[in-house]
C-alpha cells in the first residue's frame, strides 16, 4: 500500500462504487508473458466480457488459472529450459500419440454431426492438421530407432482424457438422448458444438505454450534439444489452426440456448483440467525448481509467505475505502450532532479536506521519490537502498501525522468498517492461494500480512468474508471508544523501514533452530526492502515508482516464468545450485495470483 488514498489509481467516489469495482490487475509497463494476446491483462475492461465476444476467448480468460498450472508444470518447465531428460520426452511423445489418435477420431465424429458443408470442410482441415502432428511425432520415433509408443502403454491420465473426448464426440453428454438412440439433425449439430468445446482448449493451450517457449529460445543458438517441437506449436500454421477451431466453436454455438452454452463451458473447463493432469502425469527423474513446494522439506525448513495488502491483495487502496466511509457517514453541514459524541466534520468539509491531503501527498511523494534517486544507476547494494528509503520513511510518517491532525478519521463506526471490509473486492486467486496453504498442515508454512493499512480490522474482515482466518496480520489499528474511532491510530507499520523490521522480527521469531524459506509478494516502493530481503521477491501490479527506484538502485525485474526457465537450465547444467537467497537484487514479476499459485504450490 502507498499511504493515503491519493496513491490509489481510483478517485474518491461513492463507497458502493469502490467496493463493487470489478476485479483486476493493473496492466504492467514491463512485459510479463511473452504472448500478452494469449492471456489478456486482467483489467476491468477485460474482466467485464461483452456478450458479443468470442465464446472461446471468454472461456480462456475465465480459466486462466488452469493455463498457468500447465505452463508451470515441472514437465513444461524442463521442456522449455531444454533440460528435460530424453526418456521423459519419449514417454510424453508416446502418450501424446495415443491422445492425438483419439483427437483425430473426435474430429471425424464431429464432422459427421455437422450439418453445414463449410463446417464439415473446416473440421476436415483441422483433422488433417492432427495427422500432420502425428507425422512429426513419428519422425521423433524414427530418429530414436525404437517404437516408444508400443513400449509405453497408455497411462491413466491419457486414458481419462481420451475417453472424455470420445464420449463427448459420441453424444454422451448431459442433456442429450441416451446413447444408442437416433439423434435429430439439430441434436447432431449440438454434438458437433459440444465436441469442439472439448477440443478447443487443447489447441489454444498448445498454441499458448508454443509461443511462450519460442520467445525463450536463444536466436543465436541451435542446440535446444526440443526446438523442433517448440517451432511446430509456435508456427503460424498451428496458431491459425487454434484460431480456426475457436472460430468454428463460435459458429456452431450460435443456435444454442444459454443452458447449452453452459454445457460447453463445463466441457471446456473439464478439458483444461485434464490437460493439467496430462502434464503432471509425465514421469520425471530430475529435480525441478517449480512448484516451489515440490523440493520443500517441511521437516527441515519453514515456508514463510509474506504479502502486502493494499493493491497486492485488493483492487483498491484501503485508505480510499476509509475516506469514503468517513464522507458518506458524516453529518451534513446543517445537521446538529448529538451531545456527548465525538464531534465530526460535515461531509462537505471532509471531502474538501481529503482532497487537500490527497493533493499535498501526491506532490510531495513525487518530490521525495525524485530526491532519493541517484543521478545514475548504481550496482545493487542492500545497505545503500535501505539508507535511501529512510528518507521516504520520514516522509510517510509526516504525511500520516497530517491525517491525524486533520481529524478526518474521527467518528467512524467499527461495524461500518467491518462491513466495508467484507465487501472489499480481492484480487482473483489471492484467497484460494492463502487457503490452500493454511489447509495443508504438512506444508509447515506461515502466511504473514504486512500492511500500511490504517485499520487492521478492515483487513481481518476482508479475509474473513472469504473464509480465511488470517491471524498473522501486522498493520496499524484505529483507536476506538465504544466502537467509534477517536481519530487516533496506534502505529505499527508506517514506512519501508517499519515493514522490513517487522519482516526480520517475524523470521527471527519463527526460526526455532530451523531454516526459513521466505517469499514476499508486494506492489510498491513501500515493499521494496522486504522484496529484496526475502529469498524470493515477487512483484505484482504496475507501480512505476517501484520500478524507477528499484532500477536506479540496481534491482532487476524479471518476468517470473522466463526467470524460472533460466534458473532451471542453470541448475540442470550445474552452473547454479537450486538455492534461493535474499539480497540478490533480482525480483520476479507476476501477472496474477494464478501465476504465483502455479509457481509456489503447483497442482
Amino acid at each position: 500500500m502507498r499511504s493515503l488514498f491519493s496513491s490509489s489509481p481510483y478517485p474518491i467516489t461513492a463507497l458502493s462504487r469502490l467496493v463493487r469495482s470489478h476485479r483486476r490487475f493493473c496492466s504492467s509497463p514491463t512485459p510479463r508473458l511473452s504472448n500478452p494476446m494469449a492471456i489478456p491483462p486482467k483489467s476491468a475492461a477485460a474482466a467485464v466480457i461483452p456478450t458479443e465476444e468470442r465464446l472461446a476467448t471468454r472461456f480462456w480468460i475465465k480459466f486462466r488459472r488452469e493455463s498457468m498450472l500447465s505452463l508451470y508444470s515441472p514437465f513444461a518447465l524442463c521442456l522449455a529450459s531444454g533440460s528435460l531428460k530424453i526418456d521423459a520426452f519419449r514417454h510424453y511423445i508416446a502418450q501424446d500419440v495415443h491422445f492425438l489418435k483419439a483427437f483425430a477420431r473426435a474430429y471425424e465424429l464431429a464432422e459427421d454431426c455437422a450439418d453445414d458443408d463449410d463446417a464439415k470442410l473446416a473440421i476436415s482441415e483441422l483433422r488433417k492438421g492432427v495427422l500432420e502432428e502425428l507425422k512429426m511425432h513419428n519422425s521423433f520415433v524414427q530418429e530414436w530407432g525404437s517404437d516408444c509408443v508400443k513400449e509405453s502403454p497408455v497411462n491413466s491420465a491419457t486414458l481419462k482424457y481420451t475417453e472424455f473426448l470420445l464420449a463427448t464426440a459420441s453424444g454422451k453428454v448431459e442433456g442429450l438422448k441416451a446413447p444408442g438412440t437416433l439423434f435429430t439433425p439439430f441434436e447432431k449439430t449440438k454434438i458437433a458444438a459440444y465436441t469442439l468445446g472439448a477440443m478447443t482448449p487443447c489447441m489454444r493451450l498448445y498454441a499458448f505454450l508454443g509461443k511462450e517457449f519460442q520467445a525463450l529460445l536463444e536466436s543465436n543458438k541451435h542446440d535446444h534439444p526440443y526446438k523442433k517441437w517448440i517451432e511446430n506449436y509456435s508456427s503460424e500454421s498451428f496458431q491459425a489452426s487454434a484460431l480456426q477451431t475457436e472460430d468454428l466453436l463460435d459458429k456452431l454455438s450460435v443456435p444454442l440456448t444459454g443452458e447449452e452454452l453452459n454445457i460447453i463451458e463445463k466441457l471446456y473447463h473439464q478439458a483444461m483440467k485434464l490437460e493439467i493432469e496430462f502434464f503432471y502425469s509425465q514421469p520425471l527423474t530430475q529435480p525441478t525448481i517449480a512448484p516451489l513446494t515440490k523440493e520443500h522439506a517441511p521437516e527441515q525448513e519453514r515456508l514463510m509467505i509474506f504479502s502486502d495488502f493494499d493493491l497486492t491483495c485488493t483492487v483498491v487502496d484501503s485508505s480510499a475505502i476509509l475516506a469514503e466511509i468517513a464522507i458518506v457517514t458524516a453529518p451534513k453541514s446543517d445537521q446538529n450532532q448529538p451531545a456527548g459524541q465525538i464531534v465530526r466534520m460535515s461531509s462537505a468539509e471532509l471531502r474538501n479536506t481529503w482532497g487537500q491531503l490527497s493533493t499535498q501527498y501526491t506532490e510531495e511523494y513525487e518530490q521525495c521519490i525524485e530526491s532519493i534517486l541517484p543521478s545514475e544507476k548504481v550496482e545493487f547494494n542492500y545497505e545503500i537502498l535501505h539508507k535511501a528509503l529512510e528518507q521516504l520513511s520520514d516522509f510517510e510518517k509526516r504525511a500520516n501525522s497530517r491525517v491525524i491532525e486533520s481529524g478526518v478519521l474521527k467518528g467512524l463506526n467499527l461495524e461500518d468498517i467491518k462491513r466495508a471490509g467484507e465487501r472489499l473486492i480481492l484480487q482473483d486467486g489471492c484467497i484460494s492461494f492463502f487457503k490452500k496453504i493454511t489447509q495443508n498442515k504438512r506444508l509447515n508454512a506461515d502466511i504473514n500480512v504486512l500492511s500500511y493499512c490504517w485499520c487492521g480490522d478492515l483487513i481481518r474482515a476482508a479475509f474473513s468474508s472469504g473464509g480465511l482466518d488470517a491471524q498473522n496480520i501486522r498493520a496499524n489499528e484505529f483507536s476506538f471508544e465504544e466502537s467509534v474511532s477517536t481519530g487516533e491510530i496506534v502505529w505499527f507499520v508506517q514506512s519501508p523501514i517499519d515493514k522490513v523490521q517487522a519482516f526480520n522480527d517475524i523470521l527471527q521469531d519463527r526460526s526455532n533452530g530451523r531454516k526459513n524459506l521466505s517469499v514476499y509478494i508486494g506492489d510498491s516502493v513501500g515493499d521494496l526492502l522486504c522484496l529484496v530481503k526475502a529469498d524470493i521477491g515477487i512483484v505484482v501490479g504496475s507501480s512505476s515508482s517501484l520500478r524507477r527506484v528499484g532500477s536506479q538502485y540496481g534491482v532487476s525485474f524479471v518476468p517470473l516464468f522466463p526467470g524460472l526457465v533460466q534458473k532451471q537450465k542453470e541448475f540442470a547444467e550445474g552452473r547454479s545450485p537450486c538455492i534461493w537467497e535474499g539480497e540478490s537484487g533480482i525480483l520476479y514479476t507476476a501477472s496474477s495470483w494464478d501465476e504465483i499459485h502455479a509457481f509456489i504450490l503447483g497442482l
